[in-house]
């Protein structure tokens, strides 16, 4: 497959009140041309940063990438100015946010919302981008888009406004789409509709797709990778079958075990003890380590290399070691399934 973005060796570092805060600390990503990637794991995992990164929207101050590389078609956007940014911003990489009454301005109606990218972008006309505006609101589900066109956000539900910021995201026909947890505060059953929703577009318009989630029944639903990110670092990366029904590292197996299944006989959900990292004072060792069931000396003290599954799956822990113990996942991991 071609590939269309690559993040490698990507480090993140935030300043706040004389505190050094490293939140992405070497992450390598992959992205092909037409596939779904999810980048799953806890809150402060690293995921929003690493993807605010590649649209260059990470405050700076206090942000700044310290080391790395984000390239896109070959080009490297962390050398890019702000100025240079607003050309890709929007055209070629287009994000979804999380909360869609933030991310839309309350005091403008949502056609011109729409426009706005078109007429900046692809240089049309106020005629020509309401036309245009009224079909992505067609495309997206959203009824008599003539009509609505001219309404404002809180004239919307919740799902709803969702569509309208699928609808401004997808506007330039981007090459990728970064949906920041986008259905995290929709109820299940628009939920649902949204994810149909994302993935009848990507068959329709070809767009990549990065997915940040801690959701992996969202992930299970639409992505085709899966990247698996704690305490700033990739642990683990795989394909979806790879990662659900054959995971090695023990924070997925963590992840897949707390996830509630509706065949299985549990009493209660599963939850991993202990709290994430701090990372004004990172870890020596692998970040999982102190929270870890199995973890060694040498899981404190030294990073994992990665260890190569197959060609597509990669893992690092220490666990992989042909001088470790053998340690099989626990029974919860795989009940129930992808």
């Amino acid at each position: 497959m071609d590939k269309l973005l690559e993040v490698q060796n990507l480090n993140i570092q935030f300043d706040i009140f004389g505190t050094h805060v490293q939140a992405v600390r070497g992450v390598d990503l992959e992205l092909n041309v037409g596939e779904t990637l999810a980048v799953v794991g806890e809150s402060g995992s690293g995921k929003s940063v690493t993807s605010k990164a590649i649209m260059g929207l990470n405050p700076s101050p206090p942000g700044k990438v310290t080391a790395g590389k984000i390239l896109f078609e070959g080009q490297d956007l962390v050398q890019y100015s702000q100025k240079q940014m607003q050309k890709i911003r929007g055209k070629e990489i287009s994000m979804i946010f999380q909360d869609p009454m933030t991310a839309l301005n309350p005091t403008m109606k949502i056609g011109k919302q729409i426009m706005e990218g078109l007429i900046k972008h692809q240089n049309m006309s106020k005629a020509e981008a309401k036309k245009r505006a009224i079909e992505l609101l067609s495309l997206v589900g959203i009824p008599n888009p003539d009509k609505r066109v001219d309404e404002y956000p809180h004239q919307f539900s919740g799902g709803m406004r969702q569509r309208v910021v699928i609808a401004i995201a997808l506007a330039c026909n981007p090459k990728i789409l970064i949906a920041d947890e986008p259905t995290t505060a929709l109820d299940v059953t628009i939920q649902a509709q949204i994810l149909d929703l994302m993935r009848d577009i990507q068959k329709k318009t070809g767009t990549a797709i990065i997915l940040i989630t801690h959701d992996l029944g969202v992930v299970a639903n639409l992505a085709q990778r899966v990247a698996v990110m704690y305490g700033g670092k990739i642990i683990e990366t795989g394909t979806i079958d790879e990662i659900f029904y054959q995971p090695k590292h023990p924070y997925t197996w963590g992840l897949l075990s707390s996830m509630p299944k509706l065949h299985a006989k549990i009493d209660k959900l599963l939850a991993i003890p202990g709290t994430p990292p701090d990372l004004s004072d990172p870890p020596k060792g692998c970040p999982f380590a102190p929270r870890c069931p199995y973890a060694m000396k040498v899981c404190l003290d030294h990073m994992p290399s990665y260890t190569h599954i197959s060609e597509t799956q990669k893992t690092a822990c220490w666990l992989l070691d042909e001088r470790a113990p053998k340690v099989d996942p626990p029974k919860t991991v795989g009940v129930g399934g992808k």
